[in-house]
C-alpha cells in the first residue's frame, strides 16, 4: 500500500503548493483523503486514473480540502465514469456539496450522476467500514465556520493511517494517531502559537505520548518552508509517495 501527496499546502498556496489531497492504494484499496480546489488538476499532472477512486473521505469544509468536489465529479460524468463513488466527511456533508455544486456550476448539483453517488455523513468516534477501509474520525479544533472538523485513523490492509487535518493541539489526537504506521500532522508554524492550527513546537511535545511509527509533516506555511533543510523530521511535497 501507499500514500501519494497529491498537494500538501496550505490555503494560501505557500510555496507554489497544491491545496490538500492525498491518494492512497493497496492491493484492495483505492481512495482520497481530501480534494481541495486544485485536486483535479493536480490529480491529472501526476497521472493518476480518478476511475479507479472508490472513496473521498472529507475533513471539513474549507474549500482548501472541499473545493475540488464539483471539479472531481465534472469530470466523473464528462469522461463517463460508471463505478460507484462514496463521498464521506462530517454531518451536513450532503447540503454543503448541494450549496458548493450550485455555488460553482449552477444547476450541477441537479444532474443526476451516470454512476452510483453515495454522500455519507460520519460521526465522531463511531467506526464506518467502506469495503476494505475501516474509519474512524475524531473531533478537531479548527474555528467556528467550515465545520465540523475531523480527524482520521483509517485501517486498511494491516496499515494506520492517521490524518490530523487542520486543527489546533487537542487531546483527541493522541487516540486517532496513537502507534499510527503513518501519522501526517500539520505544522503550519514552527513555534507560533496560533488558534486553530498546530505548530510543530507543539506537536513535538505530544509525540511520545502518540508513538507512531512514522510522521510526516504537512500544510505548511512559509514560515515552516523557510525551514525545511533544518528540521528533523519528514515533509510532504507534492506528488511524493509513502510506502506502507
Amino acid at each position: 500500500m501507499q500514500l501519494q501527496f497529491i498537494g500538501c499546502g496550505d490555503a494560501l498556496g505557500s510555496g507554489g503548493r497544491a491545496n490538500t489531497c492525498f491518494h492512497v492504494t493497496g492491493a484492495s484499496v483505492n481512495f482520497l483523503i481530501d480534494c481541495g480546489a486544485s485536486s483535479l488538476p493536480a490529480l491529472k499532472r501526476l497521472g493518476v486514473a480518478r476511475d479507479g477512486i472508490d472513496l473521498i473521505l472529507i475533513t471539513h469544509f474549507h474549500g482548501d480540502h472541499f473545493g475540488g468536489l464539483p471539479f472531481f465529479l465534472l469530470d466523473a460524468q464528462f469522461t463517463r465514469r460508471t463505478r460507484p463513488l462514496v463521498i464521506a466527511g462530517p454531518q451536513g456533508i450532503e447540503t454543503r456539496l448541494t450549496q458548493l455544486m450550485e455555488a460553482m456550476f449552477e444547476h450541477s448539483s441537479k444532474t443526476k450522476p451516470r454512476f452510483e453517488l453515495s454522500v455519507i455523513a460520519l460521526n465522531p468516534e463511531e467506526c464506518r467500514t467502506f469495503g476494505e477501509i475501516k474509519v474512524t474520525p475524531y473531533p478537531v479544533v479548527h474555528g467556528g465556520s467550515g465545520g465540523p472538523f475531523l480527524a482520521y485513523r483509517i485501517e486498511a490492509e494491516g496499515r494506520i493511517i492517521c490524518y490530523s487535518a487542520d486543527t489546533e493541539w487537542t487531546e483527541t489526537l493522541i487516540p486517532a494517531a496513537r502507534e499510527a504506521d503513518l501519522f501526517i500532522a500539520e505544522a503550519y508554524y514552527y513555534d507560533k502559537i496560533v488558534k486553530n492550527h498546530l505548530s510543530l513546537k507543539t506537536l513535538e511535545a505530544h509525540l511520545p505520548e502518540i508513538n507512531a511509527k512514522r510522521l510526516i509533516l504537512t500544510h505548511m506555511s512559509d514560515d515552516m518552508l523557510g525551514r525545511l533543510d533544518s528540521l528533523s523530521y519528514s515533509t510532504a511535497s507534492d506528488g511524493l509517495v509513502a510506502e506502507l
